[in-house]
Parts: structure tokens; C-alpha cells; sequence
């Protein structure tokens, strides 16, 4: 009795991912560009505007890494709601950090 096994290969999903990944990359290397753009033009401006366009741009960003290069867009729903809604809290957290900063910042440039 002969035993065989056959390989198949995965060439059309290969294609499909490199495809994927090099999409993910222009996307992520146009929103770094995007990052430095608004970094120079808003230099000396507006401070927290700049802060809440990073940190946008930034859950963007990890968006597409998580979903693409750790494959969480393959996985169950609830998984994905696992994961993705405690860093969107953090975030979350993150901006009322920089807001409670900023308005500390400014009373002590009143009451100075």
C-alpha cells in the first residue's frame, strides 16, 4: 500500500496577499507623508488641532497593520471587537489626556 500526498500551491493566494500588502503599504506610507505635511504646515499653529490630526491619522495607521499584516480581517467578528475596542478606548483615553493638558497649560498661562 502506497501512501502520497499532494501539495498544492498557493499561488493565487500569495498573489492576492503581496497585492494586499503592497496596498496597505502606499496607504501607510501616503499617511506618514500626510503626518509630515500637517506637521510643517501647522508648526508654530494650533497646537491641539496638530495633536488630535496625529492621533487620527495614527488609529488609521494601526488599523491597517492590525487588519492586514496580523491577518484580523480573517478572523471572527467578536475577535476582532476584542481586540480593536480597547485600543480605540486608549486612544480615546489618549485624547482626553491631551485635551486636560492643553486646559492645565492654559490656566497656569492665566493665572500666572
Amino acid at each position: 500500500m502506497e501512501h502520497t500526498e499532494e501539495y498544492r500551491e498557493h499561488t493565487e493566494f500569495a498573489g492576492d496577499m503581496k497585492k494586499q500588502i503592497w496596498k496597505s503599504f502606499g496607504i501607510i506610507f501616503s499617511l506618514t507623508l500626510l503626518n509630515i505635511v500637517i506637521y510643517l504646515s501647522l508648526l508654530g499653529n494650533n497646537f491641539t488641532l496638530k495633536n488630535y490630526i496625529f492621533v487620527a491619522i495614527c488609529l488609521v495607521k494601526a488599523y491597517y497593520i492590525v487588519f492586514t499584516f496580523m491577518h484580523l480581517k480573517m478572523e471572527k467578528k467578536m475577535l476582532r471587537y476584542f481586540i480593536i475596542v480597547p485600543i480605540v478606548f486608549i486612544f480615546y483615553l489618549l485624547i482626553i489626556t491631551l485635551t486636560e493638558g492643553n486646559s492645565i497649560s492654559f490656566l497656569k498661562y492665566i493665572y500666572k
